[in-house]
């Protein structure tokens, strides 16, 4: 598995206190039931901070599941 998706799901599976094994590949915003909207801003704010990186506000409120993190993620980090 890539190693950036695993970072992300490890920051995930902290923030919604969850195994990271418990996160599907198709997790997204509203079906995983601990990811709610409190939930996604904690995730927001988790993930800036473990990769040092800052979301818009239009792509905090695009990140509806872990392939969008993924992208905004790796896009974010390329740019850097």
């Amino acid at each position: 598995m890539d190693h950036i998706k695993q970072q992300i799901k490890y920051v995930m599976a902290t923030v919604l206190n969850v195994e990271v094994a418990d996160i599907p590949e198709n997790c997204s915003y509203g079906t995983f039931e601990r990811w709610d909207s409190l939930g996604h801003m904690n995730l927001v704010v988790a993930l800036e901070e473990e990769f040092e990186i800052r979301f818009d506000d239009e792509e905090v409120s695009d990140m509806l599941n872990l392939f969008l993190i993924y992208n905004f993620v790796i896009s974010k980090l390329e740019t850097n």
